[in-house]
């Protein structure tokens, strides 16, 4: 037997595969009748399974290259710190706009991935070398990488910000498609742009002490033998 179903204006599909779940439990379904979705629920379904996977990939890929390009791995978690603040950001839009979490919205949060970590990127690359060049502190250093990479920094996000917006605003036909786009990467470059600003110099200092600190653990107990 197949049901078909619509939904109401101001309903999300998630509602409605939980609604008809749980229908399905209270009636007492026999062990010998099974049931499933076709169609876009379906797809629903199988898009919220591969959801964590597809963000562990990106991460992880994200860390291998930063790893082989700094040689480090202190400076790439560094650079991932500030991928939190995106997707808070991120969901902070979609529930003032009420606006449901779609695969469209998953795609978003993944450009946020890759747009958010410029900002560190750009910060970090330029403090590393004038630690090596000019011979700075890493306090020192990443002070003077925040001053001058400011405005490149403020240029880049807000042209991504803007690009963002028409999606976001956009009204007419497939608008509802492709607004959770634009709301998940406006949303998340705003609380990013305001957080990061202040945590990727910090995180870098803090970061470069517990690397001196590790670096300094075998000296310390060969000079002890």
């Amino acid at each position: 037997m197949t049901l078909s179903f619509n939904l109401v204006r101001g309903a999300s599909l998630g509602d409605a595969v939980e609604a008809i779940e749980r229908a399905a439990r209270d009636i007492g379904l026999p062990a010998s009748v099974h049931g499933g979705f076709q169609g876009t629920a379906l797809a629903f379904q199988t898009s919220l399974a591969s959801e964590p996977w597809l963000i562990l990939a990106a991460l992880s890929t994200m860390c291998i290259v930063l790893g082989i390009l700094y040689e480090s791995l202190v400076h790439p978690l560094t650079i991932l710190s500030t991928l939190p603040s995106a997707g808070v950001g991120a969901t902070l839009a979609l529930i003032v706009t009420r606006t449901d979490f779609t695969v469209i919205a998953l795609i978003g949060l993944i450009l946020l991935i890759g747009i958010v970590k410029k900002n560190a990127i750009m910060m970090i690359d330029f403090a590393l070398a004038a630690e090596r060049n000019q011979g700075l502190s890493a306090e020192a250093a990443i002070r003077q990488a925040s001053l001058l990479r400011f405005r490149p920094i403020m240029m880049t996000t807000l042209a991504a910000m803007l690009g963002g917006l028409p999606m976001a605003l956009g009204s007419g036909t497939g608008a509802e498609l492709r607004r959770p786009l634009g709301i998940c990467v406006v949303g998340g470059l705003m609380v990013s742009q305001a957080l990061t600003l202040y945590t990727t110099p910090a995180l870098y200092v803090f970061m470069d002490r517990v690397r001196r600190r590790l670096s300094a653990m075998p000296l310390i107990s060969a000079e002890a033998r």
